[in-house]
Order: C-alpha cells, then sequence, then structure tokens
C-alpha cells in the first residue's frame, strides 16, 4: 500500500473519530443537565458514521435481543444516520401503544420502503394522517370486515381442497404411497390462489396440472418480487442508515429493487384492468365483488381518493401480507409439529372426534378445535410473522420507561423477544400448545399482528386460514421428517422471520381419510 494513501487514510480515520468524540460530549453535555428520568436510554459503544450498524448480525431480532440482555428493556441505537430506541418488554411495549400510541403511530421514510410502497402509499407503511385513516377505514369495513372474511372463506375452502387433492395425487404416484413435498411453495401457492380468487375474481393457471413442483405463473411472478423486497426490509439494512451506499449503490440495490416493483406493477395493473372490463360488461352486488370491484366502485364517485396508484398499493398490501406471512407461519407451524410428533397425534385425534372421517374441515368446525387453536398461539408467540414489527417513528418528544424518546426516532419492537421471556412464559423456548388451553394465556401479553392503531387489519382472516390449513394437513396425512433427520429449525433473515432453510417432509395419506381424498 502507497505510503500517501495510509497517511490520508489516518488522517480520516481521526478525523472521523474526534468528531464523533465531539458530538458524543454534546450529547453528554445534554443529558446531564435534564434530570435522570428524562436521559437517553442506555446504549453500547459506538464507532464514527456506522454508530451501532455493526452490531446488527442476522437475524436482527436475536441480535437485539442479545442487546437487550446487556443494556436492558429500552436501549437507544445510533444507526448510520438515523436513531432509535429498541423496546424488549412487554410493559414497555404496552406503554408505547397506550398512552405513547398517537406519538408512534408514524412511520419512518426509508428509500427502500419508498420505492416499494408506491412512494409510501400502502397500508403498512404510509405516513400517520387523513390518507392512512381513509386506508384503514376501507379496510376494515369494506375488504376485511366479519362479513367480507366470512364471504371469503369458502374460497380458501376450496384452494385448501385443491391442495390436498394435488397432494394426495403426488403421494399416490410416489413409491410406498408417501410423497416428498417442499410446504413453503405449496402453502404459498394455495395463499396466493385464494387471493387472486378474493381480491381480483381471477383463478391462477398452473403450467403443469396437479404437478407437485411447478407454482401457477403468478405465484411465481409475485414470489420472485417478494423475494428481492423482504431482506431489504429489515431494519438491518445498511442502505437506508447510510446515503452514501445510495448514491454510489455499487451492489446494484436500486436497480434491483426497480426491477422487481416494475413486475409487480404490471402484474397488478392487469388485474386492475381486467376487473374494470368485467364491472363495465355487468354490474355484480356487493357481496359477489372482488376487493379490486370494491374499490372501482368507490372510485367512481371519489375518483381523486380512490386512484389506480391507490387501489394498488391496497393490493399489493393484501397480497404481500395474505401469501407470505401466512405460508411462513403455516412452515413453521408443520416444522413444529414434526419435530413433536406427540402434539400432532394430539391435534389428529381432536379433528378425528369433532369432523370424522367421512367428509374434509370446513370452516364450520374451526370453532370447536380449540387445541388447533393452541397450536397456531402457540406457533406464532415462538415465531411471530414480523419479529420486530414494521418500524414505527416517534412524532413528538415522549418517555418510555423512565427514558427520554426524542422526536424523529425509529421505534423497533423486539416481539420475537418478549414472547420468549422467562419472567412471563415458563420454559419459554418449548414448544407446548398446552399453555394456551382452558385460558392459562389470558392476560399474558402476545402481538403477533401488532398493537394499537396500527395493528395488522387483516388477523381475523389470517388466523381462520391458518386454522383451515393447518387442520386439512392434519387430518389428511401422516408426515414424517426426510430420512427420519431431526428438523432443522434455523432462522433466516428480512423484515418477516422465514426459515433459514426451506421444510421439505414426507406426507402419506391417512388410510382413513383415503376415501374422502379419492374422492376429491
Amino acid at each position: 500500500m502507497e505510503p500517501a494513501y495510509v497517511v490520508t487514510l489516518s488522517f480520516l480515520f481521526l478525523f472521523l473519530f474526534l468528531l464523533h468524540h465531539l458530538l458524543g460530549r454534546h450529547r453528554r453535555r445534554t443529558n446531564n443537565g435534564k434530570n435522570k428520568r428524562t436521559q437517553l436510554p442506555p446504549s453500547p459503544p459506538a464507532i464514527p458514521v456506522l454508530g451501532h450498524l455493526h452490531l446488527l448480525r442476522k437475524p436482527i431480532h436475536a441480535a437485539l435481543a442479545r442487546l437487550a440482555e446487556r443494556y436492558g428493556p429500552v436501549f437507544f441505537l445510533r444507526l448510520g444516520s438515523r436513531q432509535a430506541v429498541v423496546v424488549s418488554s412487554a410493559a414497555c411495549a404496552t406503554e408505547c401503544f397506550t398512552e405513547n400510541d398517537v406519538c408512534f403511530a408514524n412511520r419512518p421514510r426509508f428509500p427502500t420502503l419508498l420505492l416499494v410502497s408506491f412512494g409510501g402509499a400502502t397500508l403498512p407503511m404510509c405516513r400517520y394522517g387523513p390518507y392512512w385513516r381513509n386506508l384503514r377505514r376501507v379496510a376494515t369495513v369494506q375488504l376485511l370486515s366479519a362479513h367480507r372474511v366470512s364471504c371469503m372463506l369458502p374460497v380458501i375452502s376450496a384452494e385448501v381442497r385443491a391442495m390436498a387433492r394435488r397432494m394426495y395425487q403426488s403421494a399416490a404416484a410416489a413409491p410406498a404411497g408417501a410423497a416428498r413435498v417442499e410446504l413453503k411453495r405449496r402453502l404459498f401457492e394455495l395463499s396466493h390462489s385464494a387471493l387472486m380468487e378474493t381480491i381480483a375474481r381471477t383463478k391462477t393457471s398452473r403450467a403443469v396440472a396437479d404437478d407437485d413442483t411447478d407454482m401457477s405463473p403468478e405465484a411465481q411472478e409475485f414470489m420472485k418480487a417478494l423475494d428481492v423486497f423482504l431482506p431489504l426490509l429489515s431494519g438491518a439494512n445498511a442502505w437506508d442508515y447510510l446515503p452514501v451506499l445510495r448514491w454510489l449503490d455499487v451492489f446494484g440495490v436500486r436497480n434491483k429493487i426497480l426491477r422487481a416493483v416494475s413486475a409487480r406493477d404490471a402484474f397488478l395493473r392487469r388485474l386492475i384492468d381486467a376487473e374494470r372490463r368485467r364491472l363495465e360488461e355487468g354490474g355484480e352486488n356487493n357481496d359477489k365483488k372482488s376487493m379490486i370491484g370494491v374499490l372501482l366502485s368507490l372510485q367512481k364517485s371519489e375518483p381523486e381518493v380512490y386512484t389506480d396508484t391507490m387501489i394498488m398499493a391496497l393490493c399489493s398490501s393484501m397480497f404481500a401480507g395474505g401469501s407470505e406471512t401466512t405460508a411462513t407461519t403455516a412452515e413453521w407451524a408443520m416444522s413444529l409439529l414434526l419435530s413433536h410428533p406427540d402434539v400432532l397425534k394430539k391435534a389428529q385425534a381432536e379433528i378425528d372426534a369433532s369432523v370424522g372421517h367421512s367428509r374434509l374441515l370446513g370452516a364450520d368446525d374451526l370453532p370447536r378445535l380449540g387445541y388447533l387453536h393452541c397450536i397456531v398461539s402457540e406457533t406464532l408467540r415462538l415465531y411471530p410473522v414480523v419479529p420486530t414489527l414494521v418500524p414505527h417513528e416517534s412524532t413528538v418528544d415522549c418517555t418510555v420507561g423512565g427514558h427520554r424518546v426524542p422526536s424523529g426516532t425509529m421505534l423497533l419492537v423486539n416481539v420475537y423477544a418478549i414472547h420468549r421471556d422467562p419472567a412471563i412464559w415458563a420454559d419459554p423456548a418449548a414448544f407446548r400448545p398446552e399453555r394456551f388451553e382452558d385460558g392459562r394465556a389470558d392476560g399474558l401479553f402476545v402481538m403477533p399482528f401488532g398493537m394499537g392503531r396500527r395493528k395488522c387489519p387483516g388477523e381475523a382472516l389470517a388466523l381462520r386460514t391458518l386454522g383451515l390449513v393447518l387442520g386439512t394437513l392434519i387430518q389428511c396425512f401422516d408426515w414424517d421428517t426426510v430420512g427420519g433427520a431431526e428438523v432443522d429449525m434455523a432462522e433466516g433473515g428480512g423484515i418477516t422471520l422465514p426459515r433459514a432453510v426451506p421444510l421439505e417432509a414426507i406426507c402419506k395419506p391417512r388410510h382413513a381419510m383415503l376415501g374422502v381424498l379419492k374422492g376429491l
């Protein structure tokens, strides 16, 4: 290395170190001038420019949990050009989303989020205000009301039956009548197909009928876009915190995102244009209209509010939230059941006793399947869909856990750590659905769908879909691991909580259900 280059680097590092030191002294003087209650939360040692970014190793929820063990349930991070507060206790999370709910109702304006969310127009990512309130009202009243969810259930049940039929046919054609399946692809295809029907009244096309490995072209198209988006939406994405990375973009992140966004938007436009043509040809009553149909009807009366961009933003949120998260949670549930065959047998026994062997379980059976609900609840406790929630941002100065949180601070709530808090849950890392039986968990803190006014409005639909999917897989098939090996429970990274390795399992039709499966 040239001596002049070494000298330049040394002076640059020295300058950055002195700047960081002077800023740190100023912050300490500011904090010392206030009483103890209004000091910033404790913070790990930072390094110049990066701050604490180097501490956010993936998966981020695990890295934040380790920091919480050392610095407490509320601690402060400087992430490049941004500041953040991390909350890892039930009491402080409740404080954030009750007395400070309005303060934390906003979302940070991350460059990545702006690129993938139509400039911040989607329901999960938009700023708090009149636009969000209207979007939320449309979602809860028009698209995800109890009545609309009930209307969706026959469509979801039909897709679940189609999945069971394909799996039975694959197993029947395999040696020994047992098939090896990659569950995430199956589950994503099911969720996506059901959403295509309810959002756009459009059925997916399959390149190879009843093929075990090929997904429909539509599901593949959307899954490819999500595979690009989700890893970049994590709270540990340095591209959002260091402007120099965006200016240089040596890794081509921006172009990669824009290509995926272009493909997703073209997909959504095709659905909207097709539904607009269908509505022009003949009207339908509101119950039979697709979600896009309902939104296009609203567009006629208020075109300046219900623009095509707003409709695309809502549909994008529905597809992403309804397909990826449902498939991921169901995959974790099956991973846990494969690791605990006694729980699987107990669930089968409950379904056999309540539903029998002469038909598939349906939505009307779910209220009687208490143990199945416990399995879903325990899965969401151990593997919450978004382990640190979608980031929030404070709009005014407030206090959390006795510490000052300045306006403009990003809030990360480590739901994963809270759900595994030994002060709340006995043996918190163990998979024990029984802990939710007979109301034993009532009053204990779980928030897999968030809390407060930004809570996910699709919770009811997600829970009923998960019940139908898991219940059918348990009722119709016996399950085993590939080669009798232990299930790898390693976690992946991103804003959601995927498995590091997709789950593969051996499914064999249950003898008692052969008559039903043959008739599907």
